[in-house]
């Protein structure tokens, strides 16, 4: 497997766009469709790099990123997304736990 930098619950920043969110899932290679990547993906992030599911603060829609544009974020404020509790059951200390992660 691809060694990632980010982990599902970890509260990052988009460089890019300026934004912030957490990851809910993580694919070792980019796992979207070919279409999906010429028509979003504009800066041509590589395709054999690790890419993430990410749930937007303050936003109803998540987003598919390449790690290349991820960073740690400075904030350990929780993040407001509306599928929050779908994923995560526990904040503690600036993360998020997946349900059933026995945290």
């Amino acid at each position: 497997m691809q060694h990632v930098k980010f982990s599902i619950g970890q509260i990052i920043h988009h460089q890019r766009f300026d934004y912030r969110g957490v990851i809910f899932d993580v694919d070792p290679v980019f796992s979207g469709t070919d279409e999906w990547y010429e028509n979003v993906a504009k800066s041509r992030p590589p395709k054999n790099e690790p890419w993430y599911h990410v749930l937007v603060d303050n936003a109803q829609h998540n987003t598919y990123v390449a790690e290349r544009n991820l960073e740690a974020a400075d904030s350990i404020l929780p993040i407001h997304h509306p599928l929050i509790k779908l994923y995560f059951d526990n904040f503690v200390d600036g993360r998020y736990f997946p349900i059933n992660s026995n945290n």
